[in-house]
């Protein structure tokens, strides 16, 4: 159960070669995602979560980014980081509780 972005791209490398060596590959992924898709390498399961667009994971993603660059204090961005962070974890959470209910 791959986490999309930099997580998915080290793993995917895995999964391939794991399938090299004879082993079945299942990839079990949530519907809306920015990186990870279908492959010969694998079998892929796609399942319901908290976001249900790519664009609505680009606009989050790219909202946090720019907090990180924002010109404010350090204290402001660190707490506006902190929020985006908590988000991010929440929708984590989120997308698990949808794969377990599903």
């Amino acid at each position: 159960v791959p986490v999309d972005g930099s997580h998915w791209l080290s793993m995917r490398e895995v999964l391939e070669i794991l399938q090299q060596k004879g082993h079945e590959v299942v990839v079990v992924a949530p519907e809306a995602s920015l990186y990870i898709k279908p492959s010969e390498n694998f079998v892929m399961k796609k399942h319901s979560g908290p976001l249900s667009s790519k664009e609505e994971i680009e606009r989050d993603f790219k909202a946090f980014l720019y907090s990180l660059f924002e010109e404010r204090s350090f204290v402001e961005r660190f707490l506006k980081v902190y929020k985006h962070m908590k988000r991010l974890g929440n929708l984590a959470v989120s997308s698990c509780e949808h794969l377990l209910q599903n």
